[in-house]
């Protein structure tokens, strides 16, 4: 009997054991077929990884706990996956809308904000300040023109919000810094037909144009730099003048105009030297031609300013209000048109492109009194 049990005892252990090698060897077989399914799944997202890697520093570099990050929470696309041999996607006209607008934004002055780290904030931007979606098509190409001297803390600021800004907005654009060379009296609007111009020599595409102060930051970014069919004044609340319009024909701060309205009202005047007067030749000018200003709702067109001392080579042009209230008699012969100067240096930095010009000296004024 003991026998018996010992024999049937046998065959269950080596039947036992059989299975358990079976096991093993099914067991052998899965491992290594998952493991060649995860090193073709892994392969096939390192084949394709430097044609995603759009924004590398935002992960690391960013800001994130301001509005004006660039991270992938400010809902900043990736660049779509291209195979080597293969054509380009076709992409889709961007929204009017754009998803990842933040609202109402945090701006402040205090923090040091050297161009380094404006860099690293907006790896996408390319050389010369120029950017595309890489999801979607815009309508509109834009150019931002900057009148500019001795402004270099202003511009760093500027930079470190309106690239972001910008970028959420879904713009395809590029920026310009037209800055004057030498001491003589500014000459705001002069530079302004400038930098039209030399932005249109860059790149003919250009449809749109903003006007825009150095020392004005918008407080949401809701307020859309686009061109529409009118005229379009951005900057109608700023914290210098208690968030209202300091008059009904205040043109002044940031603006925007299409190619075909601003040729439509011969560009801005170019005999407005020293501080004042040329915003309001400008709104003259477009009152004359029959169009109309728009504006956006006053709860997004909200504006920060920098503060700095007014330059001593900008004071008051003593005879802007006779030249104001004779814009129907110069517009056409002073303008676009008539605009003389003398490119000096074109310089392509990483965050946008300084044109240094030479625009003359103004006419000597009979003294007052």
């Amino acid at each position: 009997m003991s026998r018996l049990l010992g024999g049937t005892l046998e065959r269950v252990c080596k039947a036992v054991l059989l299975l358990c090698l079976l096991h093993f060897l099914v067991a052998v077989i899965l491992y290594f077929d998952v493991y060649a399914q995860h090193l073709a799944f892994f392969s096939r997202f390192s084949a394709r990884g430097p044609a995603r890697v759009l924004h590398p520093a935002a992960s690391s570099s960013s800001n994130c706990s301001r509005p004006n990050a660039t991270a992938p929470s400010s809902g900043l696309p990736e660049a779509p996956s291209v195979r080597p041999g293969s054509l380009a996607p076709i992409l889709p006209p961007c929204p009017d809308s754009p998803p990842g607008l933040v609202g109402r934004l945090l701006i402040e002055f205090t923090s040091p904000m050297p161009l380094e780290r404006v860099q690293r904030e907006n790896p996408g931007v390319l050389l010369g300040g120029r950017y595309t979606p890489p999801d979607c098509t815009p309508a509109q190409t834009v150019a931002v023109i900057i009148p500019f001297r001795h402004r270099e803390h202003h511009l760093r600021y500027w930079l470190h919000y309106l690239h972001p800004i910008l970028r959420r907005q879904r713009l395809r654009y590029g920026i310009y810094v037209i800055n004057q060379h030498g001491e003589d009296t500014f000459n705001r609007a002069k530079l302004l037909n400038v930098g039209f111009l030399e932005a249109l020599k860059e790149d003919a595409s250009y449809d749109c144009f903003i006007f825009s102060d150095v020392d004005l930051v918008p407080m949401d970014d809701r307020n859309l730099y686009r061109c529409g069919d009118q005229p379009r004044h951005f900057a109608i609340a700023m914290d210098k003048f208690g968030f209202r319009l300091p008059y009904a024909g205040y043109f002044g701060g940031v603006s925007g105009l299409s190619k075909a309205q601003f040729l439509r009202i011969n560009g801005f005047p170019n005999e407005y030297w020293g501080w004042g007067g040329e915003d309001d030749d400008i709104f003259n000018r477009i009152s004359l031609t029959g169009m109309k200003i728009s504006r956006p709702d006053v709860r997004i067109g909200r504006y920060r300013m920098i503060k700095h001392d007014r330059d001593k080579h900008n004071e008051p042009n003593p005879q802007r209000f006779t030249k104001i209230q004779n814009t129907k008699l110069t517009m056409k012969r002073d303008g676009i048109g008539s605009v003389r100067y003398q490119v000096l240096e074109v310089s392509r930095q990483p965050l946008f492109t300084n044109i240094t010009v030479d625009i003359g000296r103004p006419p000597s004024w009979p003294p007052r009194g």
